[in-house]
């Protein structure tokens, strides 16, 4: 057996949202490489269903991520069987209120913060009774590519994202003491369910509807093809590997490019403001007239 499928040998790692998406992509890698997974989602008919068909040990705990209880009984429940818990990937979470701050209800906003930001915090305080002084000890937060500017999600979801990259830096000095390492991830336009099942879109209208943000996001972004769950999956099992000992309170962007710029500033056929008036001086000096 090669060395990267005993990477998480011996290691306990939790997953939030581990039924669908990214947090099941990511169940995946970690129990074929070794690990001991604690899956954990409010889905349990495919949370079960996925713990059962992955390669490796798979347990799943039903977890409703906006109830500090239950994270708190989800981290005892991981941590019985090693004595402690090696990873955590803070991963569970939905589109959330897709209205704008013009419009948006204080209901609508408590929600997603209590999904997208309190859980996160919540799943790093809870875990960290059970993560002190293991070796290479890893946190990994999901954030979003919607962290770094307006324009990728709606207002609340994207203001949650940017306070999940602000809680993993604070956290990461408040852990360091712990020989805790805390990070995160901020994916692009994945091919995934999220935003599609908070709009009630389901069956063969949400396929085609995320075949067409795959399509429109690989045609906005330098790497012509959709995000997979898979490309998120193998930047986390980075970061909680001892690879990335010496990496933490950072994130890491994986989006194909998408917040380098507009298009014209990485397709050469696609003409930008400079180009323009380029094209412009151009045919003034041609207009101008010549001396005999």
């Amino acid at each position: 057996m090669g060395e990267r499928a005993v990477r998480f040998s011996g290691k306990t790692v939790v997953v939030t949202g581990g039924a669908s998406g990214i947090g099941a992509e990511t169940v995946r890698l970690f129990a074929g490489e070794g690990a001991d997974v604690v899956s954990a989602d409010i889905d349990e008919d495919t949370g079960r269903r996925i713990a059962e068909e992955c390669e490796g040990e798979v347990r799943f705990v039903r977890c409703d991520v906006t109830d500090p209880a239950d994270i708190e009984a989800l981290m005892n429940v991981a941590a019985e069987a090693s004595g402690g818990i090696d990873t955590v990937f803070n991963n569970a979470g939905a589109g959330g209120a897709r209205a704008s701050i013009a419009e948006i209800e204080p209901d609508e906003w408590d929600r997603t913060m209590d999904l997208l930001l309190r859980s996160v915090a919540f799943g790093i305080r809870y875990a960290v009774p059970h993560m002190k002084d293991r070796k290479g000890a890893s946190i990994v937060n999901t954030s979003s590519v919607a962290a770094v500017g307006p324009g990728y999600a709606p207002t609340a979801y994207s203001v949650a994202k940017a306070g999940v990259l602000h809680l993993t830096k604070v956290a990461a000095t408040d852990l360091a003491q712990f020989g805790i390492r805390v990070n995160a991830v901020q994916p692009g336009f994945i091919n995934t369910n999220i935003f599609t099942a908070s709009l009630g879109i389901g069956g063969v209208m949400q396929r085609m509807a995320n075949n067409a943000i795959a399509q429109m996001s690989a045609n906005a972004q330098p790497v012509p093809r959709g995000g997979q769950a898979s490309d998120i999956a193998e930047a986390v099992a980075y970061l909680a590997s001892e690879a990335a000992g010496f990496v933490t309170g950072t994130s890491i962007l994986v989006d194909g490019g998408i917040t380098l710029g507009p298009r014209h500033s990485w397709d050469p056929e696609e003409p930008g403001l400079f180009d323009a008036l380029d094209t412009m001086a151009n045919a003034q000096q041609g207009q101008e007239p010549t001396a005999d």
